[in-house]
């Protein structure tokens, strides 16, 4: 019996890192809490004419490519783990991060020098 659900843990395992790899098709994989952006990040963001929910879309499928291989294993295991969920994005040039803290209370978008 141990062993059937051994392999009820891999296979769950392998669903989650296969989803990963695939953005997960758009589903949100933690709560975010409130959602929250700096002055900073949501001025820069109106002058890409781009939307704090879009990067706030991203972080929340899991859309980390743009990250170290390291940084998004940490992201993976901070699902399994309930730990922060960090994330970092370019636009034209301009750095965004994105933190989801870890009681998942609230997630802000800001940029590299506001943290």
């Amino acid at each position: 019996m141990s062993s059937h659900s051994n392999q009820t843990k891999k296979t769950n395992h392998d669903h989650h890192s296969n989803n990963a790899n695939n953005n997960r098709n758009n589903k949100a994989l933690f709560p975010l809490g409130r959602a929250l952006a700096t002055p900073g990040a949501i001025a820069l963001l109106k002058s890409l004419h781009t939307s704090p929910s879009e990067l706030l879309k991203r972080h929340v499928t899991g859309d980390w490519k743009e990250m170290e291989q390291e940084d998004q294993e940490s992201n993976e295991q901070a699902l399994i783990y309930d730990n922060r969920v960090f994330s970092a994005y370019t636009l034209q040039a301009n750095k965004f991060w994105v933190i989801t803290e870890v009681d998942r209370s609230s997630t802000t978008v800001l940029l590299p020098e506001e943290y």
